[in-house]
């Protein structure tokens, strides 16, 4: 009877190369949850979702059938106590979404699930290890105002500042990845999956 699967969470700041990491282990046939797009997705097409979502924002959440991010997102920088309700609508929803995902994948090695916010929202406790991506804030800052032109320093700061520092989070983290372009980041990932792979025998 084969084990089940281990849960790997892939974790850093904005900026700090999480997605470089994912595309590593996709190269190597490895299946990635996207705990961000999920939601954007789950927020779109699930209709218990984007009730509770209308019923806290108003009908104006949704525009053509779409959410209005503008609009929510409006709501949200003004008033902190919406946020919260909006993620305590959005993360168990998530929550349940990548455990349908994980049961069916059921035959695989490792499961991947790449989220900002794995230590802020406790969702490293349903791990089975985690990888922390770091890069020193200047770095983050640069690569995000690089990648997301529509995106202001002052944006990016106030999203830096609502997560957990690294400092924070590396005594949570099971492995550390400096992904600063100084140290080799493919060398340091392919020690940790030995290591993962290890772990699964």
């Amino acid at each position: 009877m084969q084990s089940k699967p281990l849960i790997v969470g892939i974790t850093g700041g904005i900026g700090s190369g999480k997605s470089t990491i994912c595309k590593i282990f996709e190269t190597l046939c490895h299946k990635i949850y996207y705990a961000d797009d999920r939601a954007k997705w789950l927020m779109n097409n699930s209709n218990e979702l984007k009730s509770q979502i209308m019923d806290l924002f108003g009908e104006s959440a949704y525009s053509d059938n779409l959410l209005n991010r503008e609009f929510i997102g409006e709501q949200v920088f003004k008033n902190s106590a919406l946020l919260e309700k909006l993620n305590a609508k959005v993360h168990p929803a998530v929550r349940e979404d990548s455990k349908n995902w994980v049961e069916n994948n059921a035959d695989e090695e490792l499961l991947f699930y790449e989220a900002a916010l794995i230590f802020e929202v406790g969702s490293y406790k349903r791990m089975d290890a985690t990888i922390l991506v770091t890069a020193s804030e200047e770095l983050r800052l640069k690569r995000v105002l690089a990648r997301d032109t529509y995106r202001s320093e002052g944006s990016i700061k106030q999203i830096m500042s609502k997560q957990m520092s690294d400092a924070e989070k590396i005594p949570l983290a099971d492995y550390l990845i400096i992904n600063d372009e100084k140290n080799a980041v493919i060398k340091q990932t392919m020690d940790i999956y030995d290591q993962l792979l290890n772990r699964h025998k």
